[in-house]
């Protein structure tokens, strides 16, 4: 689909609506020229005019809401795959002429921030690959994807290094479990300058590696806290054995929680012990955990921050179109879809529109609002990743546990 931005009025619109809109309905309206386009009328093309095309540009191009995706090499064929729902997921290049130049021109919303990774069939094999021509990369568990970044997009400053921020610390904990049958190894975050005479909020974190890792956890802990924007907390970062068993609404794991790791941190720091001094965190899978152990108790845990919760359900029957790994979980948000608790005061939620998931964290919000507690719920445009979820931290996170700075403008 092609968009427009509007001179009046935030945004873009698809093309078709502006036509209508500008009364051009039935006209050949002129396009801005791209500089592949531009290119293209150069023709014939040696090596030396694409190399000085390449040179002269950063790609993907961005030029409005269009896109242009570029990839030099020999090649039968060469696809962009995506993680955009709703859009196909491979998006074929056209060959530049005799060329060994690939080109796509994609149209995405401004302030999109899409992953993505090249697919080159040659002689008969297929590779996935990044984009040789960006250097933008994200990072996750399985490796790296390339990263477009359109117009209005830009990578938040406060989830880097600030040299002003006192830096918080981490420290190793092993915990004795007997609800799961093993030692359990946790990772503390404490802030700076922790001290004894004052109590500290407690945020447990689900995947509490991978948000170190890939979403610069411990840098905005310690940017957000020094800009007053959250109070210094106390953060527990989890380490799963069997992520895909535990956080599926595993009761072991939920006893784990509430009944072992919160006490003995309790014990052995100044903690407020109450339910707004207490919450919950994660993504994905992560997020069913989360809201499965407030669940479990309600009134422990008055805060929620639910990042794409793999909330999957069913409104029919019991068939699940996700597969047996969703089964544990449909059990749950159906018996939690029929009858929603009050769980906790203050839920953060949100999710990417570019995501297979947006669906269900939509419908969930009005089921969490009817039980009185308050939610706030943000869509991105951006997929199911960690910078992502790292790009709503400082919204969720100031408004659950709300520093110094909002209690004075708020």
């Amino acid at each position: 689909m092609r968009w427009v931005r509007l001179d009046a009025g935030p945004g873009y619109v698809p093309w078709a609506i502006y036509r209508q809109r500008a009364g051009l309905a039935g006209t050949v309206a002129a396009v801005p020229r791209l500089a592949i386009d531009e290119l293209k009328e150069r023709l014939p093309l040696d090596g030396a005019a694409i190399d000085a095309f390449l040179r002269s540009h950063s790609f993907p191009l961005v030029e409005g809401p269009r896109c242009t995706f570029a990839y030099r090499g020999q090649a039968d064929a060469v696809n962009l795959r995506h993680w955009v729902f709703g859009l196909p997921s491979s998006q074929p290049f056209e060959r530049v002429a005799d060329t060994d130049l690939w080109a796509l021109v994609l149209e995405l919303p401004e302030n999109s921030r899409v992953e993505y990774k090249l697919e080159v069939l040659a002689n008969g094999q297929s590779q996935w690959i990044e984009d040789p021509l960006n250097s933008r990369r994200a990072r996750d568990p399985f490796g790296a994807n390339s990263v477009v970044h359109t117009l209005g997009y830009e990578t938040p400053e406060w989830t880097r290094p600030d040299p002003e921020s006192r830096p918080g610390t981490l420290e190793e904990l092993v915990v004795r479990s007997r609800a799961l049958g093993e030692d359990r190894a946790v990772t503390l975050y404490l802030p700076a300058r922790l001290r004894r005479t004052r109590r500290y909020p407690l945020l447990l974190v689900h995947d509490g590696g991978d948000y170190l890792r890939y979403a610069n956890l411990q840098t905005v802990l310690d940017n957000l806290i020094h800009r007053l924007e959250i109070p210094p907390l106390v953060v527990a970062l989890m380490h799963p054995r069997e992520r895909l068993n535990e956080y599926v609404g595993d009761l072991g794991h939920t006893r784990f929680l509430t009944e072992e790791l919160v006490p003995q941190l309790e014990k052995r720091f100044p903690l407020l012990a109450r339910p707004e001094g207490r919450g919950l965190m994660g993504a994905s899978f992560g997020a069913v955990s989360s809201l499965h152990a407030a669940w479990g108790a309600p009134g422990f845990y008055g805060r929620l921050l639910l990042q794409s919760g793999s909330f999957a359900f069913t409104d029919i029957g019991r068939h699940n179109q996700r597969g047996p790994l969703f089964d544990p979980i449909v059990s749950f948000m159906n018996a939690f879809r029929s009858q929603p608790v009050h769980v906790a005061d203050r839920l953060f939620v949100s999710c990417g529109i570019y995501e297979s998931l947006i669906y269900e964290n939509r419908s969930l919000v009005p089921l969490l609002q009817a039980t009185g507690m308050q939610v706030r719920y943000v869509e991105a445009r951006d997929g199911h990743n960690w910078e992502n979820w790292r790009d709503r931290l400082r919204e969720g996170l100031s408004w659950l546990f709300p520093g110094p700075l909002w209690m004075v403008y708020e």
